[in-house]
């Protein structure tokens, strides 16, 4: 006689299965035949553009009921207005994923104008790479260090203030004492490119190390960019020479702010989806782009791209943008006096 315990423990695999495939069952069902928007709040040809679209193409498989998945640019303010529309008017049911501006945690802390949504109440999937981010300089200037811009002014082209592009290097005007002069206005890091390859501007303000891996790596290969500052917690192994922001200050309230304004680096390639969609349809975008990080199509393409893949999941990522938006009312404040222009 099998006891009773005995025939619990052998069907709770199969009561598992059952639970488990009933609730993926009304999720398959909803994305059966849908188009999902991937929106990119700023130009094509950048990392943004490049990661969003990758996922993309690889993502619909793993999303129950396999939704076609449809890339689209939104420009303006440097990811600002199309976080803006995600919150705000974007369908509220999972059929609209954001390759949001790592920024905007940061933003929202400071107070930034403009700003119409809450960062903690997107639903954040995963990130795909934590690369820290970096300014360079172009050739043509003759500054190769960082201390040379201490000295000598160098011209640095940003999509907007809410961008780390206009707010990293005026925070080392501000704390540490260099000679910055921001550009503002370009749709995008692939027109900032342009500018500099035109003689328009003789840097870049922020855009992401492993960006220029996958982007322009000619342009590293030949010298044709040198990296003086970089953007994170730690210095990046391949960039172990270059300093981190926070190293070039010595107040301590001011290294604190630009630790705060770094923390954006661990989620730098983010993909959200809108508040107030239906929670099992945010687990299964979850689960979907951790499979989709894994995918041997996605890696072999990201390789060739010369795309670093160093992923969190949604969770780990959320629970960044959340600490982000509640750090220390001090270092918010000192970081506003930046970011707000002041």
């Amino acid at each position: 006689m099998i006891r009773p315990a005995v025939i619990l423990a052998l069907a709770a695999p199969l009561l598992s299965m059952t639970v488990g495939q009933a609730a993926a069952e009304p999720v398959a069902d909803f994305y059966k035949g849908k188009t999902i928007q991937m929106v990119i709040g700023v130009s094509a040809g950048g990392d943004y553009d490049l990661r969003a679209r990758l996922l993309t193409k690889h993502l619909p498989k793993y999303i129950p009921g396999n939704p076609n998945i449809v890339a689209q640019n939104m420009l303006g303010g440097g990811g600002l207005n199309a976080a803006n529309w995600a919150f705000n008017v974007a369908p509220k049911d999972g059929t609209v994923l954001l390759a949001i501006s790592s920024t905007l945690p940061v933003s929202q802390a400071v107070g930034l104008p403009g700003i119409k949504f809450d960062v903690r109440k997107f639903h954040y999937i995963g990130n795909t790479t934590d690369s820290p981010n970096v300014i360079n300089s172009w050739h043509t200037t003759g500054i190769t260090r960082i201390e040379q811009v201490f000295e000598k002014e160098l011209v640095v082209g940003s999509t907007g203030r809410s961008s780390g592009s206009y707010y990293y290097p005026a925070a080392l005007n501000a704390w540490a004492g260099t000679k910055f002069k921001i550009v503002l206005g370009y749709p995008g890091g692939a027109n900032v490119n342009i500018a500099m390859e035109r003689g328009e501007v003789g840097g870049r303000g922020s855009n992401l190390w492993a960006s220029w891996k996958s982007t322009r790596p000619q342009w590293l290969a030949e010298k044709k960019i040198f990296i003086l500052v970089q953007v994170g917690l730690k210095r990046n192994p391949e960039l172990k020479d270059v300093p981190l922001m926070q190293e070039l200050v010595k107040d301590e309230l001011s290294k604190q702010a630009m630790v705060f304004m770094s923390a954006d680096s661990a989620i730098a390639r983010s993909i959200v989806t809108t508040p107030d969609t239906p929670p099992e349809r945010v687990a299964a975008l979850r689960r979907a782009f951790d499979a989709v990080m894994k995918d041997p199509a996605l890696l072999a393409e990201a390789k060739q791209a010369k795309q670093d893949i160093s992923t969190a999941t949604g969770e780990e990522v959320q629970a960044i943008a959340n600490s982000i938006v509640n750090t220390d009312p001090a270092a918010v404040a000192k970081a506003k006096e930046i970011i707000a222009g002041k």
